[in-house]
């Protein structure tokens, strides 16, 4: 299995380190490295600074996309950035014109989709970049449900640790089971996770929400599920008064901040109940609850059962 890599200015580190380095451990036997059951390269025209700011040295520049199984586009923070690279943009051309599967690392769907490549396509995307996704190409419809998705000719990922799963997804279609599991060892993952897998995202849909402030307060309440912000503070920070926020929370989602602050973290509370084997205790310190009490009770409340029996119910 070959991939070609292009890693955008400001990609994530971590998910394009976890989808070649699984490809280096897959591609010979003991993590020697050399690059027999899988190959890579990565191309571009010079230096490219990851978002963590190191600095990333391509081995080529973007060349006959034909000679790889797929091409895959590295993004990170500089999504926001909505110019179209031309000369990407030809180069992925190229590799749809060679028959070559294009995969969207993190953001890098989003590069696919200014390409104009994505149309008749479902993207999985991140949570955190849902709402640029959809405002930039509304006409595709984008996943934030699942860790990526497996369109054949288009695959996109949401990123982060998804990336490692994607590509032991590859490998064991490519190389067999044997390398993947070798890859599971050594990464010292505990299994390979479905492209179902659920995201760790507590995401609201505000697609009906046209008030900015609201879904900038959303969104803010999002980053902060652990340690939760006064909703005055969060009043402050989308430069409005605690009463108008306040109102327009009710106008927009017929509820108050706090609220539909709480209900998020609850969510996340139900995810690593779920998910994890966190006690309860853990769980509500994570999601922001004072201790294990106030969270049960809160949880009650929501949902109509206890945490504990939440999780026995899963049994």
């Amino acid at each position: 299995m070959k991939v070609g890599f292009v890693l955008r200015e400001k990609f994530t580190l971590n998910a394009f380190s976890s989808f070649i380095d699984a490809l280096r451990l897959a591609a010979d036997r003991g993590g020697r490295s050399r690059q027999l059951r899988c190959a890579w390269k990565v191309m571009g025209d010079g230096p490219v600074r990851a978002s963590c700011g190191l600095l990333a040295t391509p081995d080529e520049p973007m060349s006959e996309p034909g000679r790889f199984d797929y091409v895959a586009v590295c993004g990170g923070n500089g999504y926001l950035d909505n110019r179209e690279d031309p000369e990407l943009a030809t180069f992925l051309q190229d590799a749809v014109s060679a028959s070559v599967p294009l995969i969207g690392v993190c953001t890098g769907t989003f590069d696919i989709a200014r390409a104009g490549l994505m149309h008749g396509y479902r993207a999985c995307v991140h949570w955190n970049v849902y709402d640029a996704f959809r405002d930039q190409f509304p006409t595709i419809d984008a996943v934030p449900d699942q860790i990526f998705l497996d369109g054949g000719s288009r695959i996109t990922c949401a990123g982060s640790a998804g990336a490692a799963d994607l590509a032991l997804h590859l490998i064991t279609r490519h190389c067999g089971s044997e390398p993947a599991q070798q890859v599971i060892r050594h990464m010292m993952l505990q299994e390979m996770r479905p492209a179902t897998y659920p995201q760790a995202h507590f995401y609201s849909d505000l697609s009906g929400v046209r008030d900015d402030c609201v879904r900038r307060a959303a969104h803010l309440m999002e980053q902060s599920l652990n340690e939760p912000i006064t909703t005055r503070q969060i009043a402050r920070h989308v430069d409005v008064s605690l009463r108008q926020l306040e109102r327009r929370f009710r106008e927009q989602l017929n509820t108050t901040p706090g609220s539909y602050y709480r209900s998020l973290r609850l969510r996340y509370g139900a995810w690593l109940l779920r998910h994890t084997e966190l006690s309860v205790g853990t769980i509500a310190n994570d999601c922001g609850f004072s201790d294990g009490a106030h969270f049960s009770r809160h949880f009650r409340a929501g949902y109509g059962l206890s945490p504990s029996q939440l999780r026995s119910s899963l049994r």
